[in-house]
C-alpha cells in the first residue's frame, strides 16, 4: 500500500511538471494565457507530492517491506535501523529519487518565495526547472522505478554494502545532492534570464542564495566524503583522485567560480556573460558527475549502477539539457550586454583571474577523469592518478591562491598595488622565512610551497578586518574572511600530511611493540567480537606518545554476512598535532599479525578547513538573506505609504 502510494505520487508529480513546463513556456509566447496562473501552484504541489513519494520510500525501508524489489536488494531485517533508513538513498534508484525530491522542493521554494524578478522571468525559470525535472521523472518511472514490486516476496533481503553501513552515509549523499540540485536552480535561473533577456543585477541577487547554498552543501559533502573514505576504507588517504571523487569536485570548482561571478554581477553589474555561462557549466558538471556514478562505466564503492542502458539514458538527458542551454546561450549571447568596465588592477580583475584559474583546473580534472574512459572505449588501458593530477592542478591552483589572498585587499573598479604594499610586507616576510626554513629541511617542492603559501594565506585572510570594529563587520565580510582562512587551514593540513606523514607495515606478535614517528604501539591481544550483522577479530593496541600515558585503540577485521564481505575498520587516535591511524590485517602462518600504522601530523586541519569554508559560506548566506529581507520589507513599506497617499 505504501509503495503504491509512493508510485502514484511520483506519477502525479511528473504530470504537474509537464503542466508547469507548458504553462511557463506559453507565458513567453502568449502572455496572459489561461495556464500562466497555475505555474507557481503546480511547482508547489509537485514538491509536496515528491516529498510524499520519498517519505514512502523511507517507510518501506523502515518496515523492511520485502515486497519492494529495492528493499530486497539493499536491506535486511537484522540491519540496524539507521542503516535501514539510510539504505533508502544508499542505492541507485533511491539516490535518484532523492535527487528529484530535492529538485522539486527547490522549485517549490522558488515558486513560493521569489518575488524580486519580473513574473515572466520567474515563469521561464520554473519552466526550465520543469524541463530538467521531467527528464529525471522519465528516468525514474521508465528505467529506475524505486517502487518496483516482487511477487512472491522473498523471505529475506540481501543487505546493504557493508562499506556504506556507516553514519557518514546518512550525511554525505544528501548534502552532495542538495549541492547538485542547488546548481540546477542556478541553471534554471540562467536559462530563464536568457529567454527573457533579464541578465541583470536583480537576476544575480535572486540567483546568488541558491549558488551560495549549493556551494555550502557541496563543500560539506566533499569534506564528509573525504573523511568517510579516510577512516572507513582503511587506506590512510584522504583523496585519491578517484573518478567519483572528481565527479563531486568538478561541480564544486564550477560553483566556486560561479559564486564569485554572480556576486560581482549582483553588486557591481559586471561579468554578465561569465555568470550565465558558469551557471550552465556548473550544472553540466553535476550532470556529468551523475553520469559517471550512475552509468556503470566506473567500478567504485561510490558507483551504484551497473546497467549500461541507464547510463545511455542519463547521457541523453545530459546532452538534451546542456545542449539546449548552450543553444539558447549561443542565440541570446549577443543580447547580454557587457556591463560595467573595470581596470586591470581591481578586485573584479582578481576575481576574473581566479575564475580563469578555477576553470582551467576544472578542465584538467575533467580531462584526467574522462580520458581513461575514452581510452578504454577504444581498446586501451590507461591509468591517470596523482602523478598527473597533483602537478597539473598545482600549476593553476597555486597562483590562484596567491591572488585569492590579495584580491579582497583591492578596491572595486580601479586600484594600484602601491596602496596595499605596506599591508603585504609582514605576510611576505613571514612567508619567505617559512619557505627558507622548509627548503633547508629538504621537503618536496609542492609540500614546501603548500606550507609557505598556507602560512601567508592565514595571515592575509585576516587583513580585511584590520582597522574595523568587529561588531560592525557585516556577515558577508565575516563569511569571506572565515572561508578564505579555512582554505589556508585546509592547505596547511594537505601540505603537512604530504610532507611529514610516516607509514609502517609490520608483522607483530602479541606483546610486541612497534615504533612509528613519536609513538610506541604495543599489540595487546586479539579477540573475537560480534555486532548486529557482523563478526570481527579485534586487536587491542596500547599507544603512547613520546613516553607518555598509553591510549587504547581497537582496530577490527570484520566479516559481514548480509551480504558476505570482509572489511577493515580502522582505529584512529586524534591529538592536537595529528592522528595515529591503525589497521589490523590478517594472521600469518607463524602466528604474527599484520599491522598497518600511520602517523599523520596535522592531517585534521584538512577537514577543519573544509568546515570553516562551509561556515564562511553560511555566514555570507545568512547576511545576504537578512539583507534581502530588510530590502523587501523596506520596499513593502514604501509601496504601502504610496498606496495610502494615493487614497488620500
Amino acid at each position: 500500500m505504501i509503495a503504491t502510494m509512493g508510485l502514484a505520487a511520483l506519477w502525479l508529480a511528473a504530470a504537474l511538471a509537464g503542466l508547469q513546463l507548458i504553462g511557463g513556456f506559453l507565458s513567453l509566447r502568449l502572455p496572459g494565457n489561461p495556464l500562466e496562473p497555475v505555474v507557481r501552484p503546480a511547482a508547489i504541489v509537485q514538491a509536496a507530492l515528491v516529498a510524499i513519494a520519498f517519505i514512502c520510500l523511507i517507510a518501506v525501508f523502515w518496515r523492511t517491506d520485502l515486497s519492494v524489489a529495492l528493499v530486497v536488494e539493499n536491506s535486511h531485517s537484522a540491519k540496524p535501523l539507521l542503516y535501514k533508513v539510510a539504505g533508502a538513498w544508499g542505492n541507485h534508484e533511491g539516490s535518484m529519487l532523492l535527487w528529484v525530491t530535492v529538485m522539486a522542493l527547490a522549485g517549490g521554494c522558488v515558486a513560493l518565495l521569489e518575488r524580486r524578478l519580473p513574473e515572466r522571468t520567474i515563469l521561464a525559470t520554473l519552466a526550465a526547472q520543469a524541463f530538467v525535472s521531467l527528464g529525471f521523472y522519465a528516468f525514474l518511472l521508465i528505467a529506475s522505478n524505486p517502487f518496483a514490486r516482487l511477487d512472491p516476496a522473498p523471505p529475506e533481503g540481501n543487505g546493504l554494502n557493508p562499506l556504506l553501513q556507516d553514519p557518514g552515509l546518512a550525511f554525505h549523499p544528501p548534502t552532495l545532492y542538495i549541492g547538485y540540485v542547488g546548481l540546477s536552480v542556478a541553471f534554471s535561473f540562467a536559462v530563464g534570464a536568457l529567454l527573457t533577456r533579464e541578465v541583470s543585477p536583480a537576476f544575480a541577487r535572486a540567483m546568488r542564495p541558491w549558488v551560495l547554498g549549493a556551494w555550502i552543501f557541496l563543500t560539506l559533502g566533499i569534506t564528509a566524503g573525504s573523511y568517510w573514505a579516510y577512516y572507513e576504507l582503511g587506506w590512510g588517504g584522504w583523496w585519491f583522485w578517484d573518478p567519483v571523487e572528481n565527479a563531486s569536485l568538478m561541480p564544486w570548482l564550477a560553483a566556486t567560480a560561479l559564486l564569485h561571478s554572480v556576486s560581482v554581477l549582483a553588486s557591481r553589474n559586471a561579468l554578465r556573460a561569465w555568470t550565465v555561462m558558469l551557471g550552465v557549466v556548473a550544472f553540466a558538471m553535476s550532470m556529468i558527475g551523475t553520469f559517471l556514478v550512475r552509468s556503470g562505466v566506473l567500478t567504485s564503492v561510490h558507483a551504484f549502477a551497473v546497467d549500461p542502458q541507464r547510463g545511455t539514458f542519463i547521457l541523453a538527458l545530459l546532452a538534451i539539457n546542456i545542449g539546449a542551454a548552450l543553444t539558447i546561450f549561443a542565440l541570446r549571447a549577443g543580447t547580454v550586454s557587457e556591463g560595467e568596465r573595470f581596470a586591470v588592477v581591481s578586485r573584479e580583475s582578481a576575481l576574473v583571474f581566479n575564475n580563469v584559474m578555477l576553470t582551467a583546473t576544472l578542465g584538467i580534472v575533467l580531462l584526467g577523469t574522462l580520458y581513461p574512459l575514452l581510452a578504454e572505449a577504444l581498446g586501451s588501458q590507461v591509468s591517470v592518478g596523482p602523478p598527473y593530477f597533483n602537478p597539473a592542478t598545482a600549476v593553476f591552483v597555486l597562483p590562484m591562491l596567491v591572488v585569492m589572498g590579495i584580491g579582497p585587499l583591492l578596491r572595486w573598479r580601479r586600484d594600484n598595488f602601491a596602496r596595499i604594499r605596506p599591508v603585504l610586507i609582514l605576510p611576505l616576510i613571514v612567508l619567505a622565512g617559512v619557505a627558507a626554513w622548509l627548503a633547508i629541511s629538504g621537503l618536496h617542492l609542492l609540500a614546501l610551497l603548500g606550507i609557505a603559501l598556507a602560512t601567508g594565506l592565514l595571515m592575509i585572510a585576516l587583513v580585511p578586518l584590520k582597522g574595523r570594529r568587529l561588531r560592525t563587520v557585516t556577515l558577508p565580510l565575516w563569511g569571506m574572511v572565515v572561508a578564505h582562512f579555512g582554505i589556508g587551514v585546509a592547505l596547511l593540513g594537505v601540505a603537512c600530511d604530504s610532507a611529514f606523514s610516516t607509514e609502517k607495515l609490520v608483522a607483530a606478535r602479541v606483546g610486541e611493540t612497534v615504533a612509528i614517528g613519536p609513538w610506541l604501539v604495543r599489540l595487546g591481544r586479539i579477540e573475537p567480537v560480534a555486532g548486529p550483522n557482523w563478526t570481527a577479530l579485534e586487536a587491542t593496541l596500547a599507544a603512547s606518545y613520546s613516553g607518555g600515558a598509553p591510549h587504547e585503540l581497537k582496530p577490527q577485521s570484520r566479516s559481514f554476512w548480509t551480504p558476505v564481505q570482509q572489511t577493515n575498520e580502522s582505529a584512529i587516535l586524534t591529538r592536537w598535532n595529528g592522528q595515529l591511524y591503525t589497521v589490523l590485517g590478517e594472521e600469518a602462518d607463524d602466528g604474527r599479525w599484520q599491522l598497518r600504522l600511520w602517523w599523520k601530523p596535522f592531517v585534521t586541519l584538512i577537514w577543519l578547513g573544509g568546515v570553516l569554508v562551509a561556515l564562511g559560506g553560511a555566514l555570507a548566506l545568512l547576511g545576504r538573506v537578512a539583507s534581502d529581507w530588510r530590502r523587501a520589507i523596506a520596499s513593502g513599506k514604501i509601496a504601502y505609504r504610496r498606496q495610502r497617499q494615493g487614497r488620500g
